[in-house]
């Protein structure tokens, strides 16, 4: 419980310190924070989730899904860059426990931006059926 708090405090600090270019850095590194996502086992089951939010950051980007709180945006910038960093805070090579912290701040910040996430999908269904 203590470390649950400590893990979201630790989030909600690191998202309010999210600027547009660690925007621009999240998308341009999209390739390899995917590939560690589908990879890496215990991450393996967000790795769809992780196409939605870079979909939804790219349209938020082009101007195409305008409207989107930026603490939505921070939210998933903070969660994909912390997954990105091999060294956070407990290292990725650590056998058995180096994915915790990465699932403890991926699930954290998706608690905090679900509504936002199926809101967007709603928009993307209704935006392909319509073209």
């Amino acid at each position: 419980m203590k470390d649950s708090k400590i893990n979201e405090e630790y989030v909600e600090k690191k998202v309010t310190n999210i600027k547009d270019e660690d925007v621009k850095l999240v998308i341009e590194n999209e390739e390899s924070i995917s590939k560690k996502l589908s990879n890496a086992s215990p991450l393996r089951k967000y790795a769809e989730l992780g196409k939605i939010m870079f979909a939804m950051l790219k349209d938020v980007k082009k101007g195409t899904y305008p409207n989107v709180p930026w603490f939505t945006i921070a939210s998933i910038v903070v969660a994909l860059l912390y997954i990105f960093n091999p060294l956070d805070l407990v290292p990725d090579f650590i056998p058995g426990v180096g994915y915790i912290d990465d699932l403890a701040i991926l699930s954290i910040g998706m608690g905090w931006i679900e509504t936002d996430l199926h809101k967007y999908l709603d928009w993307r269904l209704a935006n392909v059926e319509n073209a």
